[in-house]
């Protein structure tokens, strides 16, 4: 805070908004539509047992709305630099809230399919304009604000899988689908209109520790910049390993013949999958806002070789020492604990690089690697076949995140270091960002 210039300061309060305030709204929305993702698992069942439809017929909803979140978020973006937060996450606010109303409504898979494209849309919406809006209100503490959105996405439907299963049970999935769809779409179109872009003078604003852009990049530009393809490269083979081992634990689990032995840690008591599956999410946010901070004090790119290899030899730990319930346990909270901050190091370091004017495109074209690294994961299932084992599997997994440390440290760093170098002002012609005085509703 100290190294920023007066006119920043002055831009942490405009309009009366703390910029806080602005993280807080981010959490809460990321929560509402983190059961978009991690609830559809507590319907399936219910809709296969209605319709009698294959449950493979009925995830393809679910890999729709992964594809469309994914893949539409650079277009997102790019409309939330131009238009400002607002209109867009109320928005995104609506189709969540009408995805889920159709859910409650439908009798027929192309039914589920489109309210899986409109709750894409929808929530690719919600999740771009939070992000991108801590990135632009946080030059100086980028990591871990957006750490903290980014646990709202990864630990949000927490509290509510209970309920929604709870009513599942009661009442059937389509009172569940109804009324948590109506509150989880009202919460955000509420909200939606407390959130506020930053003032101009906020953008360019230095910090101390973290090496920042002199200029600001369009979206366009980042596409012709090695530094961005390396971020492309290091997100998708860590999104991937971590998917091809953790997207996996049932199985693997079952393999290892663990999954129902007990496993007794701080008092508690539960079969070893349990155990490690309800650590998942409760890693998987910590390490968020966590390695975010870290990441301000330390450098983004040392951050990301620690966690990585963390994170690499994990996975490599699990060949050796997996089949000891109270070590899978372990193990695999440690691998979460170090996968989840890919969601906050990639973007921060992205806008340090390029600048926060355009964070939510350049953040949105970055995303899109979550869409390449899903489509790898049926591959661990063809390897697990072929080879009868899962040692493989775990040295590829391993091997890339050790991998994505390496290039993090030695090849990232020092060209990240010539384009701030080469980078020494903004291009002619830059168009103005939306300001927190922009259009209102």
């Amino acid at each position: 805070m100290k190294s920023m210039d007066k006119p920043a300061l002055v831009g942490l309060e405009a309009g009366g908004h703390s910029r806080w305030w602005q993280v807080a709204i981010g959490v809460v929305c990321m929560s509402m539509i983190a059961n978009l993702q991690y609830g559809w698992t507590l319907f399936v069942l219910p809709i296969h047992e209605k319709f009698g439809w294959s449950k493979a017929e009925i995830q393809i909803a679910f890999t729709i709305f992964v594809l469309v979140e994914t893949w539409l978020l650079p277009f997102e973006g790019w409309i939330i630099d131009r238009i400002g937060p607002k209109r867009v996450c109320l928005a995104g606010g609506v189709m969540v809230g009408l995805s889920w109303y159709l859910n409650s409504m439908a009798s027929s898979l192309p039914m589920f399919y489109l309210s899986a494209v409109i709750g894409g849309i929808g929530a690719g919406s919600v999740y771009a304009t939070c992000i991108g809006n801590a990135l632009k209100w946080f030059p100086d503490r980028r990591g871990l604000a957006v750490g903290l959105i980014s646990a709202g996405f990864g630990a949000g439907s927490a509290l509510t899988v209970v309920p929604i299963a709870r009513m599942i049970e009661a009442s059937g999935y389509q009172s569940a689908f109804f009324s948590f769809g109506l509150a989880q779409g009202a919460v955000i179109i509420v909200l939606s209109f407390f959130l506020v872009a930053p003032p101009l003078a906020l953008l360019n604003a230095g910090r101390s520790k973290v090496q920042s852009a002199q200029r600001q990049f369009r979206p366009m530009e980042v596409l012709s910049q090695p530094v961005f393809w390396l971020l492309y490269i290091i997100s998708t083979v860590v999104l991937a390993g971590g998917l091809i081992a953790v997207a996996q634990l049932g199985p693997i689990a079952r393999d290892y013949h663990v999954d129902k032995i007990p496993v007794s840690l701080l008092g508690i008591t539960l079969p070893a999958l349990s155990f490690a599956l309800t650590l998942d999410r409760i890693m998987n946010g910590i390490c968020r806002p966590f390695f975010g901070w870290v990441s301000d004090n330390i450098g983004r790119e040392l951050t990301m070789f620690i966690a990585f290899m963390l994170e690499g030899l994990g996975i490599l730990a699990l060949v050796q020492f997996g089949h000891d319930p109270l070590l899978f346990v372990l193990l695999t909270a440690g691998v979460f604990f170090a996968w989840g901050e890919i969601t906050t190091l990639v973007p921060a370091t992205a806008i340090d690089a390029f600048g926060s004017r355009y964070a939510t495109s350049i953040t949105g074209l970055l995303y899109t690697s979550k869409g390449v690294a899903v489509l790898l994961v049926p591959l661990a299932s063809v390897l697990v076949a072929r080879t009868g084992n899962w040692e493989l599997v775990f040295f590829i997994a391993g091997g890339l995140n050790i991998f994505a440390a390496l290039i993090a440290m030695f090849a990232l760093k020092p060209l990240r270091a010539r384009l701030a170098s080469a980078a020494s002002g903004p291009p002619e012609g830059l168009r103005p960002p939306v300001l927190a005085t922009g259009p209102a509703l």
